[in-house]
C-alpha cells in the first residue's frame, strides 16, 4: 500500500510563480507612473512655494526680488536679506522629489539704494524666474515647470523649460 503524499507538485508551484510574475508585470508600470505623477505634483507645489517666498522677500525687505534661491532659503544664522529662511533647506538646495530647481533673477541691474530692512542693495526690481526640471526625464518626471513674478505656473511636456529672464516663456499654462 502506498502512502498518499501531501504538498504541491512542481507544476502547481510553477503556475503560482507565473501568476505572480504576470501580476507584477502589470503592477510595476502603474507604480512608476504613480510615482512620476507624485513627483510632478510635488514640483508644482515647490514652484508655488518659491513664488510665495519671492513675493514675501520683496514685501519684507523692500529691495526687489531675491537674487538666488539661497537668499530665500534656510541656512543657519540670523534672518536677513541674504538668509531670509522662507523655504526649507531641502528645496533651497535645488533638488527635491526627483526635480532640480533653479532660480534666476531679473535682467535689470541690482538695486543699489539701501532699504531700511536690508543693508545695501541686493534685490532685482524686474522680477525673477524659477524652473523645475526632472532629474531623469521619463523616470522622475515627464514635464518641466516654470514660473515668474506673475505667479502663473507654466509647463513643457518635453521635460525642459525655456527661460528668458525675467519672464517664463513656456506656452502651456497649468490649470
Amino acid at each position: 500500500m502506498k502512502k498518499k503524499q501531501k504538498g504541491f507538485s512542481l507544476i502547481e508551484l510553477l503556475i503560482v510563480v507565473a501568476i505572480i510574475l504576470i501580476i507584477a508585470a502589470i503592477a510595476i508600470p502603474n507604480l512608476l507612473r504613480s510615482r512620476m505623477a507624485a513627483n510632478e505634483a510635488s514640483a508644482v507645489g515647490s514652484v508655488r512655494t518659491i513664488n510665495t517666498a519671492a513675493i514675501s522677500y520683496n514685501s519684507t525687505y523692500g529691495n526687489g526680488f531675491p537674487p538666488t534661491l539661497a537668499a530665500i532659503g534656510t541656512a543657519s544664522g540670523a534672518v536677513s536679506c541674504t538668509n531670509a529662511q522662507l523655504i526649507d533647506s531641502v528645496l533651497s538646495s535645488g533638488t527635491k522629489s526627483g526635480y532640480t530647481f533653479t532660480f534666476s533673477h531679473g535682467a535689470a541691474a541690482a538695486l543699489t539704494s539701501a532699504s531700511s530692512s536690508c543693508s545695501g542693495g541686493y534685490g532685482y526690481p524686474d522680477g525673477y524666474t524659477t524652473q523645475a526640471a526632472p532629474v531623469t526625464i521619463g523616470t522622475t518626471g515627464q514635464r518641466g515647470f516654470c514660473s515668474d513674478a506673475s505667479g502663473v505656473i507654466r509647463f513643457n511636456t518635453s521635460g525642459t523649460t525655456t527661460i528668458t529672464a525675467p519672464n517664463c516663456t513656456d506656452t502651456n499654462v497649468l490649470q
